[in-house]
């Protein structure tokens, strides 16, 4: 599918834009709007891409969104099934000009201002706001309005999170440019698992090898090597969480032919071996 401006548009009746998505999976394209954007997971897992930033996502994942930042979110493997979320999108003028400049909305302004690089909130914050979240997709007019006011206001006041793009990520938003890394995402969640070339991939968008590096480097700030291993470190996680195969199998089923070097990726990503991580956060058969 070939990623283009998303055009949002509301009600009528309201200033801003509340409600659950619900699909079989998740498999929107890396796209961009100019609207603020303040999205919670309901259901289901797998790769969440914000800007240069990616990382695992999982039910209870809150993250905003600032204006123009490219993101999409996209299942893993077999973890496609009931995808579900709540979805907030708004522009930053949806009160009037100059709001944010107003004394009372100083920590919501600075918020949004971090939002231009993606927000990832933690686990406790995001449990305190649950459920004003559902609540704001019952309402409508004033009580909506206010609900989305508390929202931020809640969010704004707490140090419970952590931004995901990177300071130097600059995006380029052209048309053929979001087609080009929607093609590579999609080779990579389809191809992850065997060995894949550099020439390969450059070919699957036309470009020159050389070129190619060049765009990747420039559209996401890193490497198109770097971003693969992130994936495959990522998928590795989820599988040492949730399965109980050894590391080896897990480096292979990841695309690693070589264990070694498995564990300087892993190392390098997470800070800790595969055992480590496993230690702490594999989930057994009792507590799924």
């Amino acid at each position: 599918m070939k990623a283009q401006f998303e055009k949002i548009t509301t009600s009528r009746e309201n200033s801003f834009k509340a409600f659950l998505y619900r699909d079989r999976e998740f498999d929107a394209p890396w796209h961009y709007h100019p609207e603020l954007e303040l999205t919670y997971i309901v259901s289901s897992k797998g790769m969440r891409y914000v800007g240069d930033s990616i990382q695992k996502f999982e039910p209870g994942d809150l993250v905003l969104l600032g204006a123009d930042l490219p993101h999409c979110w996209k299942n893993t493997g077999g973890s496609a099934g009931d995808a579900s979320s709540i979805v907030i999108q708004w522009k930053e003028n949806f009160l009037g000009e100059g709001w944010l400049q107003n004394p009372e909305f100083a920590a919501v302004n600075n918020l949004l201002t971090l939002a231009s690089r993606g927000i990832k909130f933690g686990v406790k914050l995001t449990t305190e706001v649950e459920e004003m979240l559902f609540a704001i997709l019952k309402e409508s007019g004033f009580k909506r309005l206010i609900f989305l006011l508390e929202i931020l206001n809640h969010l704004a006041v707490s140090s419970d999170y952590t931004l995901l793009s990177g300071d130097n990520f600059i995006a380029n938003l052209n048309l053929e440019a979001n087609d080009r890394i929607n093609k590579v995402y999609n080779f990579v969640r389809e191809n992850y698992g065997r060995k894949i070339t550099l020439q390969e991939v450059a070919s699957l968008v036309a470009m020159s090898e050389e070129a190619f590096c060049r765009f990747f480097k420039k559209t996401l700030n890193k490497s198109f090597f770097t971003f693969l291993n992130e994936y495959k470190v990522n998928l590795a996680c989820k599988l040492l969480v949730e399965t109980n195969y050894q590391v080896t199998r897990i480096a292979y089923e990841c695309g690693y032919e070589s264990l070694p070097y498995f564990y300087r990726q892993f190392q390098k990503f997470v800070h800790c071996s595969p055992a480590s991580y496993k230690k702490e956060y594999h989930v057994t058969e009792d507590q799924r």
